[in-house]
C-alpha cells in the first residue's frame, strides 16, 4: 500500500489525520493545497507542497491522495479536487474504520471515510467520496451516491437511495424505500417520509424557548 498525501489543512484535515495515523496502515506523509491557499511550509509536522507542483515532489507512481476537504458547496469543491487528482494519475485512498460489526459485503468507492460507530447493515453501497461520521446509520440494501456527507447520528432507513451530492445533518432521517434526490440538504432533525426532487432542502423548526427559564424550571422539577 502506498503512503498518502493530504489534501487538505482546516479542521476535516486534522480529524482524518488523526484516524490515518491510529488506525491505517497507509501512513500520511505530507500534506498539499492549492498554492493561494498553503499556510506553510509545514503543517501537523508534514511537509506542506502546492498542489500544482505535487507529481514532481510526490508522484502518482509511489503516492495516494486523500481529499479532507468538508461539505463546501453541497461537497462540490472536495469532489473537483478527486477529480483533479484523479485526472493526474493519482490513487484516491480511503479510511474504513475496522469496527468488528461492519459488514463483510459493505461496497465502497474511492476517496470515502467512515469514522468509528457508524453502523452499517448489510447490503449497503457507498459511491466516491462519501464521509461518514460516528453514530450515523446507513440501513439495509440503501445506496448513498457520490460526494455525499453523512454527519454523526443521521439515520438512513433500509432500501433509501441517496443521490449525489447530498448533506444529511445530525439526528435527520430517512423513511424506508425513500429516494432522496442529487444536491439535496437535510437539516438537523428532519424526517423525510416521501421522495424528493433534486436540489430539495428539507429544515425542521428549532425548538422555541420553554415558558420557564432554567432555574424555573430545575425549582418544579424538584417538587414533583
Amino acid at each position: 500500500m502506498k503512503p498518502i498525501v493530504l489534501f487538505g489543512a482546516g479542521k476535516i484535515a486534522e480529524v482524518v489525520l488523526y484516524f490515518f495515523n491510529q488506525n491505517n496502515l497507509q501512513k500520511v506523509v505530507a500534506c498539499t493545497t492549492d498554492r493561494d491557499y498553503l499556510p506553510a511550509s509545514e503543517w501537523n509536522s508534514l511537509p506542506m507542497v502546492p498542489f500544482e507542483n505535487l507529481t514532481s515532489a510526490y508522484p502518482p507512481e509511489h503516492f495516494d491522495v486523500f481529499v479532507a476537504l468538508g461539505y463546501q458547496e453541497l461537497n462540490s469543491l472536495r469532489a473537483k479536487k478527486c477529480e483533479e487528482a484523479r485526472a493526474l494519475g493519482y490513487t484516491l485512498a480511503s479510511y474504513i474504520h475496522q469496527d468488528p460489526g461492519l459488514p463483510k459485503d459493505f461496497e465502497h468507492g474511492d476517496n470515502c471515510f467512515v469514522m468509528n460507530q457508524a453502523i452499517i447493515h448489510p447490503k449497503v453501497h457507498l459511491g466516491n467520496n462519501v464521509f461518514v461520521w460516528s453514530g450515523a446509520m446507513i440501513g439495509h440494501h440503501s445506496k448513498v451516491g457520490d460526494n455525499c456527507w453523512l454527519t454523526s447520528c443521521c439515520n438512513i432507513s433500509g432500501m433509501v437511495t441517496v443521490g449525489d451530492n447530498c448533506f444529511l445533518a445530525v439526528n435527520s432521517t430517512i423513511s424506508n424505500s425513500v429516494k432522496v434526490g442529487n444536491r439535496c440538504f437535510i437539516g438537523a432533525n428532519t424526517l423525510v417520509t416521501m421522495s424528493t426532487k433534486d436540489n430539495a432542502a428539507y429544515v425542521a423548526e428549532s425548538s422555541k424557548p420553554f415558558r420557564l427559564n432554567s432555574q424555573q424550571l430545575i425549582r418544579r422539577m424538584g417538587k414533583l
